[in-house]
């Protein structure tokens, strides 16, 4: 199948076979399927993505603007982050707790929102220049968003969706025509696409919506991974991902890995064919498993106390 999903996965498998700074560990890969095939793979602790409103169109709304300021780790450290919530979680509660007492902005509305607006709304004001930056590259991608929508769907968040007719695939190409969804890195003049927010739309719409409705794609079970800067760390800790000590010493450090350098690529793709490895061997064994799931599993683990006591790389980039 020459899908979206198997360009993203041949292209992660080719980095592997030639990346120099992250490969994967064999027998750390064999144990973390292992500690899989004995766990649930159902989803974790409550996502405000995935809690559906009363009114259905408001759901919709509410999981398609999330998803579009789903980034900004790599400004995160200096977020204000409220009751020892993680960047991820500040953002999406309050954007949440915005909807239940006001609405969904519609998308002439998205258009007019200003980097002001979003430090309000975030609790952000006065949070410091790193903070200021990300409010602004947040309002542009809400901007750009309404724009979208009014130019190809009639400012309609349903016929967005309707457009893909159930296919995951189309929605992810179609999201990555905005150009904070257009997740494609260069590697030894390559392009190697991961479409991590595309991706997460269409996982955290299915989720909402329980795979009906606006939340059915036939073809979910193509997704991948969403590469980021969380899974990997997770896997590195695991003992799946093997880091070359120079990068490993940046990491620590709290050096930023710059977006879209061989290192960063190479993070992210290898984490992504160890993942698409595992689901492999799961299904051999003949456990059901995606690669969506693992994901998700993966990441509620990334919450843990000792998984947050060592850096994680940390790079600027609107894709995660």
């Amino acid at each position: 199948m020459n899908d979206v999903f198997a360009r993203i996965r041949s292209a992660a498998a080719r980095v592997a076979a030639r990346a120099r700074h992250v490969r994967i560990d064999d027998a750390g890969l064999a144990r973390l399927c292992e500690l899989l095939a004995a766990s649930s793979l159902e989803a974790g602790p409550a996502d405000p993505a995935h809690r559906p409103f009363a009114d259905p169109a408001h759901t919709l709304a509410f999981v398609v603007t999330l998803d579009a300021v789903n980034f900004g780790s790599g400004w995160f450290p200096w977020l204000r982050k409220p009751g020892g919530r993680s960047g991820y979680f500040t953002v999406a509660s309050a954007l949440r707790a915005h909807f239940e007492a006001r609405g969904a902005w519609d998308a002439a509305e998205l258009q007019r929102l200003t980097a002001l607006d979003l430090s309000r709304l975030l609790g952000q004001e006065g949070a410091g220049p790193a903070i200021d930056e990300l409010m602004a590259l947040y309002a542009r991608a809400l901007q750009d968003l309404g724009r979208h929508l009014a130019r190809r769907h009639g400012a309609s968040f349903e016929r967005l969706v309707d457009a893909a007719a159930g296919r995951a695939a189309a929605l992810v190409e179609e999201l990555a025509e905005m150009p904070f969804y257009r997740d494609v890195a260069s590697y030894e003049g390559e392009e190697i696409p991961f479409y991590k927010r595309a991706q997460i739309t269409v996982s955290d719409l299915a989720s909402a919506f329980g795979g009906a409705g606006p939340g059915r794609f036939e073809d979910r079970d193509r997704l991948t991974i969403f590469a980021d800067n969380l899974v990997p760390h997770v896997l590195r800790l695991e003992g799946v991902l093997a880091y070359d000590p120079a990068l490993l010493a940046r990491i620590d450090a709290g050096q930023e890995i710059t977006s879209g350098s061989r290192e960063e690529v190479e993070i992210r793709a290898v984490a992504l064919h160890a993942v698409e490895r595992c689901v492999t061997h799961l299904r051999d064994a003949g456990r059901d498993a995606r690669a969506e799931q693992l994901d998700h599993w993966l990441w509620n683990r990334g919450q843990r106390p000792e998984m947050k006591a060592h850096p994680r790389h940390r790079s600027r980039t609107v894709y995660y």
